[in-house]
């Protein structure tokens, strides 16, 4: 079963999309930021220092290549003891034919074959061959080898050191490269440039977006009447300074914007840039942190000195908490903890502006209740604006922002659409019209229509209908009657909320649903709402049970609701006898692993009995409306089995003993299925033509 219901608060709400212009060079804000101070000489010497070890380095490598090359060159190959037994075997063919090379020094030659005894892999066939030779005496060598019928050349004069640098080439040119690389490395590093090798990983990764790019105004925002008055004293100090300034007052130095997630926290400060005409530094809190230590404090750092060169400006922090959560909790390591370290940047400069800097913190978060207070203090963060979800009015300023975007059908109604969706963020609220405009494109309609919009309403909620999935027909009829459990309990109970419409076509993981609308927006939950909520949750079970004489699993949602809702009315909202006006709630930190008990064992037994008694008092009061009403219900049940979907209208018709005039799904379905067309007959070749009118067809 599914409720709109829930425990979340209901308020106004951002809405539009958020757009922004192409960000640009985060280094370069609009103004010049000039050569910066003078250098000291007393910093320049580490640097100086690097590069001449770096020298010798690469001088020792260089000399042990050199060194490698040379030895490698000169004692390639087999070597053969005396001339005389070079000649020997070169008359025996153990030479390829004009291989034998005569240079200055030496013999060389490849072998044919292995030479007798050889072990080493250069004395196998395909190996060199190489004798020394004493320089000079070369007619005495071609003459040995002319006697031995072997044919050679002659390389003499060719220089060793021409030898060497062919051999070196590739080598120099090579550590060429790598010095040229590692050079400019810490040249940068050491000037703190942004392509440096550690250079970069201390510069901000925030994104600028212009004055002339910010196209988001409070035109684009909608449903947040009380956050946009908070944040227009904000828009009115970075357009006029000086009207603060003549009476000593002091604008807020940061805003701290809290609700739930796609309430539009990053949207309203968007619409603040672009009304007050100023430079947007965006970054998020997980920017900051990297692997190495002291890296998050100096983008800190770097981000406000850049703002401060181009104030005024506003320095947007989305998703504060994950730098800024409370020091010394349970995920902390202590005081050199890289999260903290960059707190302790954010802290102090926060606190380092002065009263003309016009630089203006806004920072978003979805958990206010686990920061810091040394953050959150006046001095720093000095207001705090909510932003809840869209009220009812809200969402129908919302809607009409999308709306105008898509082509609407003239006979959709906001205001109904509105009314069922609440607990829906303006994020929802976007995502349900995209949504609606695809379902209208893909069944080809001109217009988006109502039924595109409930359809959407559904999907962005509970998922896409599986219409086609297989169902087997005893699984059928358990969820029908779940669902009808569900359903009448929901009409018959006066303190709970309207049925809307209910269904057993799976949607999302849910095999059927029961849709409520309730006629307002809630902001709290009375005792009778919640003993008939939990009376409704317990009939869907029950339901099923008696038709089928046995439980499923399907009922495991309806368990977990119920059991919430016991739980809360007793441990926070003091709606137990026995308990009393007592919160036995733990507070909800998440800075502990381990949760903390503020009360006695024998307390937590009173807790679980009260918890119980509330569950069990629920059931049985659901199994009585039950068994009252179960010709009801079995009414319900075979008309979700015959057409699948039921209004709130045709449920109560049917409780009333009335009869749906509507097809069944069987009967659709063969409507869609093609008849088979039935062949002419083509007529006989001896048939008239033109028959009187007093004559019959014939049969053939």
């Amino acid at each position: 079963m599914v409720f709109w219901n829930d425990e979340a608060t209901i308020g106004s709400q951002v809405m539009a999309s958020e757009g922004g212009g192409p960000p640009t060079d985060r280094n370069s804000g609009g103004k010049p930021t000039g050569d910066g101070p003078p250098s000291d000489p007393s910093r320049a010497t580490p640097p100086k220092m690097r590069r001449q070890f770096m020298t010798w380095i690469l001088l020792l490598a260089l000399i042990a290549v050199i060194w490698t090359v040379l030895t490698s060159t000169s004692q390639r190959g087999e070597t053969i003891p005396t001339p005389q037994e070079f000649f020997v075997l070169a008359k025996e063919g153990y030479f390829e034919p004009a291989s034998v090379v005569i240079s200055d020094d030496k013999l060389t030659a490849t072998l044919s074959k292995a030479l007798p005894g050889a072990t080493e892999r250069s004395g196998q066939k395909g190996g060199q061959a190489w004798v020394r030779i004493i320089p000079g005496d070369y007619d005495w060598i071609r003459s040995q080898l002319t006697a031995s019928g072997v044919k050679w050349q002659e390389q003499v004069g060719q220089s060793v050191f021409v030898q060497l640098l062919l051999t070196l080439v590739p080598t120099l040119l090579i550590l060429a490269v790598l010095w040229f690389l590692i050079a400019r490395g810490m040249r940068n590093a050491s000037g703190g440039g942004p392509g440096g090798m550690l250079g970069s990983f201390g510069k901000s990764r925030h994104r600028v977006t212009n004055k002339e790019n910010v196209k988001i105004t409070f035109a684009d925002v909608a449903g947040v009447e009380e956050a946009k008055e908070e944040v227009q004293e904000i828009v009115e100090f970075l357009k006029n300074p000086k009207r603060f300034s003549k009476l000593g007052g002091r604008i807020p130095r940061g805003v701290l914007l809290s609700g739930q997630p796609g309430c539009g926290k990053t949207l309203l400060a968007k619409a603040i840039a672009g009304e007050a005409d100023v430079p947007f530094f965006s970054i998020s809190g997980s920017d900051f942190v990297e692997m190495f230590v002291g890296v998050g404090a100096s983008r800190v750092r770097d981000l406000f000195k850049q703002a401060k060169d181009n104030s005024p400006c506003i320095i947007f922090l989305d998703e504060i908490d994950a730098v800024g959560r409370r020091r010394g909790g349970g995920f902390s390591s202590g005081g050199h903890d890289e999260r903290e370290q960059t707190l302790n940047a954010i802290l102090v400069e926060m606190d380092g502006f002065e009263a003309n800097d016009q630089i203006i913190v806004i920072a978003a978060t979805n958990r206010p209740d686990v920061l810091d207070p040394a953050l959150t203090r006046p001095g720093r963060f000095d207001r705090q604006v909510t932003v809840p979800l869209p009220d009812l009015r809200g969402r129908r300023q919302i809607l009409a922002v999308h709306a105008r975007k898509v082509k609407m059908s003239p006979d959709v109604d906001l205001e109904r659409v509105a009314r069922g969706t609440p607990m829906f963020s303006g994020a929802d609220l976007a995502a349900l019209i995209n949504e609606a405009a695809i379902i209208a494109t893909m069944a080809e309609k001109d217009f988006v229509e109502l039924s595109d919009l409930e359809e959407a309403r559904d999907k962005v909620r509970w998922g896409r209908a599986n219409k086609s999935r297989k169902i087997e027909q005893e699984e059928r009829v358990a969820t029908a009657y779940h669902e009808a459990g569900h359903a009448v309990l929901q009409v018959l109970l006066a303190d709970a909320d309207p049925l809307h419409k209910v269904t057993i076509i799976p949607r999302g993981q849910a095999m059927g649903a029961t849709f409520t609308l309730p006629e307002k927006d809630r902001y709290g939950y009375s005792r009778r709402h919640l003993l008939a909520t939990m009376r409704v949750l317990c009939g869907g079970r029950i339901a099923e049970q008696r038709k089928t004489s046995d439980i499923s699993s399907g009922a495991s949602m309806d368990i977990r609701m119920v059991t919430s809702y016991a739980r809360t009315m007793v441990l926070q909202w003091g709606m137990s006898d026995r308990l009393g006006f007592v919160n036995y709630a733990s507070a909800d930190d998440r800075e502990s692993f381990i949760p903390d008990k503020d009360y006695s064992p024998e307390t937590a037994r009173v807790i679980d009995e009260e918890v119980r008694q509330l569950i069990d008092a629920a059931y049985a009061e659901a199994t009585q409306m039950i068994n009252d009403n179960w010709t009801k219900i079995a009414a319900v049940a075979e008309s979700l089995l015959s057409v699948e979907t039921l209004s709130k209208d045709e449920v109560d018709r049917i409780m009333r003993g009335e009869v749906i005039d509507r097809p069944s799904v069987s009967e659709l379905l063969q409507r869609e299925i093609p008849k088979p067309a039935i062949p002419a007959v083509p007529p006989q070749s001896g048939a008239q033509e033109d028959l009187p009118p007093d004559a019959l067809a014939n049969p053939a």
